[in-house]
């Protein structure tokens, strides 16, 4: 395991290297080089690691290939300062809209190895052209006299990089404007965990709520024929008896009606029997492999979709994301949270309270060194008061959004609600840093692997509480950005229209969903 630590005892990706400098005689010391770090000792997975070195603390990895191949990151030298010509200098200032899950921009380096490199600029990235001016008469030895002009240039394109590249979260798929859709009929099979048969509320408008156009939202199923994509929420797909669409062509006219229609081998008919010109079947499912039984028992080339908060998904649907701040009431509003609000220092909201799992690990690991107020129905918790969740966890400086088993992109509310939307400094507990990178700032959060031992942890902690003006850094964010909450089950089922209106016709199917979503 990578060393988290720099040379000098620095939290890894803090960048307050001189202000924490003073804290380092209260933590333990670096972990030896092969040990673990001290939470993964639960039953919940390690960590899964991103594929190829990722570029940048804003870019994602690109999406995993599902049959085979790979693709490598760039390799880039940190310690030379970015440079451009005068045409790449133009590229800058002209954009082009990053690909899906991609960023235009290469590496981030720490903040010491970029003021360390923009000092090197006039002898490493001007060099070359100092010397072809002078003619080679000074062999480069000095500077011309159009030196400063150049050292100017320099600089200021090293600026729109760095400006480029720092200033910048990935674009979501709806994150560009789409023409306005054709209309499509998507059928929710079943309303997630709400039990099987007819939805007990109505469909949302997608065009009120999300600026989609041209949705159908239907939840009779005698309209199975109309739909162009059909939903199948994992959970409900595998608890209880099978219940599958029967065979295209059979002739029903009542739910009750097609129920009995369903043949002795229910899944046998959905995967051999017909279906609908075009239709698409959909798993969907935002749980993390550890809390979805029943994977592999489904057979292979049954959907030909997958939406969940995986990045790799056919619909990548998270549970929140960030987006440019565009006007002040945009949440959170301010652009720190009002210190004088928060009377504690750690809080942490859990609601299935499991001793085998990771968390509660380092939750008892962590409990040993600072206060940390647990809420929640079960555990050592006690209620969330009558004030709600969001306002409790405000009058915190930190919060725990530690993940019930840590899988690929399985970053969920305890993040994006709990932790950024209360105005709260979130402390990590599920996938790697890199992994959450992609998806946030990397000064807006703070990794458990980031330190070795949970002690250390707690020293950081008790250093940024008698430290405001560090501990307001991590709300940087803020000034750029502000915080969607992902609405469960309307948006799902408003993007799987918008996913239907924009694919073209080529068929497809997923071979094997478990060998997928496990990796």
């Amino acid at each position: 395991m990578r060393r988290p630590w720099g040379a000098v005892g620095e939290p890894r990706s803090t960048g307050w290297g001189g202000e924490w400098a003073a804290a380092q005689q209260e933590t333990l010391g670096a972990r030896p080089a092969g040990q673990e770090a001290p939470w993964r000792g639960g039953s919940g997975r390690r960590p899964v690691g991103l594929p190829g070195p990722l570029t940048s603390p804003w870019q994602r990895a690109p999406p995993a290939v599902r049959e085979g191949g790979s693709r490598a990151g760039r390799p880039v030298d940190s310690g030379t300062a970015p440079s451009c010509t005068q045409a790449s200098c133009d590229r800058l200032r002209r954009p082009e809209p990053p690909r899906q899950h991609e960023n235009r921009c290469g590496p981030s380096p720490p903040a010491d190895a970029r003021r360390a490199a923009a000092a090197a600029v006039p002898m490493r990235s001007m060099g070359a052209q100092w010397r072809l001016v002078a003619g080679g008469r000074r062999r480069g030895r000095g500077l011309p006299r159009n030196a400063s002009t150049l050292a100017a240039a320099g600089l200021m394109c090293t600026a729109l990089a760095a400006y480029a590249c720092w200033g910048q979260l990935p674009s979501l798929p709806w994150s560009s404007p789409t023409p306005a859709g054709r209309s499509v009929g998507v059928l929710l099979w079943w309303e997630p965990f709400g039990g099987r048969g007819r939805a007990s509320r109505p469909p949302p408008d997608c065009w009120l709520r999300f600026n989609i156009s041209g949705c159908r939202l239907l939840t009779d199923r005698t309209a199975y024929g109309e739909a162009q994509a059909v939903l199948f929420h994992h959970r409900d797909l595998v608890w209880g008896p099978p219940d599958w669409p029967p065979p295209w062509g059979a002739q029903v006219s009542s739910a009750e009606d097609l129920q009995l229609r369903m043949l002795d081998d229910p899944e046998e008919a959905a995967i051999s029997g017909p279906r609908p010109p075009g239709q698409r079947w959909v798993w969907m499912n935002f749980e993390s492999p550890t809390h979805s039984p029943g994977l592999r028992a489904l057979a292979g080339n049954l959907f030909n979709w997958t939406l969940s908060y995986r990045a790799d998904s056919d619909i990548f649907v998270p549970y929140g994301y960030l987006y440019p701040r565009r006007h002040p009431g945009d949440q959170p509003r301010g652009l720190v949270p009002p210190l004088a609000r928060k009377r504690g220092l750690v809080a942490w909201v859990v609601s299935h309270w499991d001793e085998r799992q990771a968390r509660v690990h380092y939750y008892h690991q962590l409990s040993q060194h600072l206060p940390v107020d647990v809420f929640g129905r079960s555990g050592p918790g006690r209620p969330v008061p009558n004030s709600g969740l969001l306002h409790t966890v405000a009058r915190y400086k930190f919060y725990l959004a530690f993940e019930n088993s840590q899988h690929l992109d399985y970053i969920t509310e305890k993040l994006w609600r709990n932790a950024l939307l209360a105005g709260a400094v979130p402390v990590v507990l599920g996938p790697d840093r890199a992994n959450y990178e992609r998806f946030v700032p990397r000064n807006s959060f703070i990794h458990v692997d980031d330190f070795p031992s949970a002690s250390s942890l707690a020293a950081y902690l008790l250093f940024l509480d008698r430290n405001p003006a560090v501990y307001r850094r991590y709300f940087h964010w803020r000034r750029r950005y502000a915080v969607h909450i992902t609405s469960f089950w309307d948006e799902p089922w408003c993007r799987a229209c918008q996913a239907v209106q924009t694919a073209g016709d080529q068929p497809k199917s997923i071979r094997n969903l478990a060998n997928w979503f496990e990796r």
